[in-house]
């Protein structure tokens, strides 16, 4: 039959029954009572014992084992009898031996419950999605033993996006996660760290939880700021300044064809319903955006009077994330302004409109010259546009605009999430386009320039390790007299230390950003039944058994 258990066990028959083999054996275990470890002599009788085995020939394998049950006779021990075990083979009440139980485990933490259901069927080793999870779960509560840590990276992560967070472990150096927490605090991350005294480094992002857990945990070990969070957190604080202006960055400096430009189509002569269309649409901007300064007005006043967020949300029933927004802020800000894509002809007015004064009206010869300046779009996207100027013409007039009436001042707008991207990006990973666009910003704002110069400043700091030039950069952005960076040099100084030792050391938050996105991965995969002890077993590294290596 070429099947064999181990030297411990005898083969006695094998038979077919019920679509599988049934192998009868007969086991010569340790006869020593479990509990006083006396070796006994004295048979009181057979026990059978049901395992289940590996596959044979694409067939399941059932062994039905004979043991012998056993007499102690230590009048001093409270056992009577006990069965002999076979802890090579299989483990105490196990109903599978060591190299399946080995299996179940690998499939549950590879692929998950019912995938592994169906595999395991189809490989004749049949086990529900129940059992196999629990044998993970159990496996790895009991035999988890996590290796001395000396480096460890800290980040959160969501149950369910603005309501609950857990906290995940890293060990920085191993690559590998350590822990998965079901909490995002400061307790919970103080009593994992005092666990594990011989920690180093905690390496962590600018939460203040984990800055408080890490300080009363680990007191002794250094902290060190993740420096993609630190360019993160600086390049919201420039969006932040930009969108407290009165209204978006419009750079009025000449531009090439192909830059952003406003969505208004070119004024000619006797283009009567294209104004007042413009004056309709422009009074509807200015009702929409009195309405929400209202609105604004309303929830700085509750906030003034000392009402807490949650109130506030009650009172005016307005959405929760626009209150939390809006009380960050002192003016309302201007809402962002999306900048045409090479997929639009507006971003290819300016050229349009000076063929149209020309007299070229046509689509399909329009169409190959903005193609050769970038446009990607289709030939109906740019009928539709044309039609609308062609729409809007006097009827006894030739659509002929001259040149010199289309409208010069039509300056792009760039949104602040726009603006602060370009902001934080070096000069030598910018398209020509983007070359294009931070040159008008710094021409129409002072305030974008200077924010640039630093932003390009703190970034070689980051880059380069020099910390040497670190204290007279915090010294130039708090003398800038802009608010938003003077904010942002305050947040730095009360985490002076760790932001410090993030120029100087190597780690980062890296490795613990992608086995987040593996949770989150593992997280929608299992749906409802991802609590935190599966989540945990299945984010650890796989630890086979000490029993049975497959």
């Amino acid at each position: 039959m070429g099947w064999a258990l181990g030297p411990e066990v005898d083969l006695v028959e094998a038979s077919l029954a019920g679509g599988g083999w049934l192998v009868s054996a007969v086991g010569r275990g340790d006869r020593r009572c479990p509990d006083c470890a006396e070796q006994s002599s004295s048979r009181h009788s057979w026990h059978y014992r049901r395992l289940q085995d590996l596959p044979l020939q694409g067939t399941s394998v059932a062994v039905k084992l004979r043991l012998g049950r056993w007499r102690c006779r230590n009048r001093r021990c409270g056992r009577q009898t006990f069965v002999e075990q076979l802890p090579a083979i299989a483990a105490r009440l196990a109903r599978r031996t060591h190299r399946v139980a080995e299996l179940v485990r690998l499939f549950g933490h590879s692929t998950g419950g019912r995938p592994a259901e169906r595999l395991m069927k189809r490989l004749a080793i049949p086990a529900s999605n129940d059992t196999i999870l629990r044998h993970l779960k159990r496996h790895v509560a009991k035999n988890h033993v996590g290796a001395a840590l000396r480096v460890v990276g800290i980040d959160d992560w969501s149950w369910r996006k603005g309501s609950t967070c857990g906290s995940i472990m890293i060990d920085l150096e191993q690559r590998q996660v350590v822990d998965v927490l079901a909490d995002r605090s400061a307790q919970g991350t103080a009593e994992w760290l005092e666990q594990h005294p011989e920690i180093e480094i905690v390496s962590r992002d600018r939460c203040g939880l984990y800055a408080q857990g890490a300080r009363r945990g680990a007191p002794h070990a250094r902290q060190v700021a993740d420096r993609f969070h630190l360019l993160q957190n600086l390049r919201q604080t420039i969006e932040q300044q930009l969108s407290r202006a009165q209204r978006p960055i419009a750079c009025s400096v000449p531009r090439s064809a192909g830059s952003d430009v406003t969505t208004s189509p070119p004024v000619t002569r006797g283009r009567s319903v294209d104004l007042e269309v413009a004056e309709h649409c422009q009074l509807a901007r200015e009702g929409r955006r009195a309405l929400r300064l209202d609105m604004f007005d309303r929830v700085k006043a509750l906030q003034t009077a000392g009402e807490s967020l949650r109130a506030i949300v009650h009172k005016t029933g307005f959405n929760w994330r626009t209150v939390a927004k809006w009380a960050r802020q002192d003016a309302l800000p201007e809402r962002n302004v999306m900048a045409p894509k090479p997929t639009t002809p507006t971003a290819f007015q300016d050229h349009l409109a000076r063929r149209w004064a020309e007299g070229c009206t046509t689509g399909r010869h329009l169409l190959p010259e903005i193609k050769r300046l970038g446009y990607t779009g289709s030939l109906s996207h740019l009928q539709r546009l044309l039609s609308k100027w062609r729409h809007a013409e006097p009827t006894t007039t030739t659509p002929t605009p001259a040149a010199s009436e289309v409208p010069a001042s039509t300056a792009p707008i760039i949104p602040p999430n726009v603006a602060a991207a370009l902001c934080m990006k070096p000069r030598g990973l910018l398209t020509a386009l983007q070359a294009d666009k931070v040159d008008r910003l710094k021409i129409a704002s002072t305030e974008f320039a200077t924010m640039r110069q630093l932003a390009m400043r703190f970034r070689s700091i980051l880059r380069n390790g020099d910390i040497g030039k670190f204290d007279g950069w915090l010294r130039d952005a708090h003398d800038a007299s802009i608010y938003g960076i003077r904010r942002f040099v305050r947040t730095l100084r009360q985490d002076l230390a760790a932001v410090k030792n993030a120029i100087t050391e190597p780690w980062s938050n890296g490795q613990a950003e992608g086995q987040i996105n593996r949770l989150k991965t593992l997280k929608r995969a299992m749906y409802g039944r991802a609590g935190v002890e599966l989540l945990r077993a299945r984010m650890l590294p796989f630890q086979p058994s000490s029993e049975h290596a497959v």
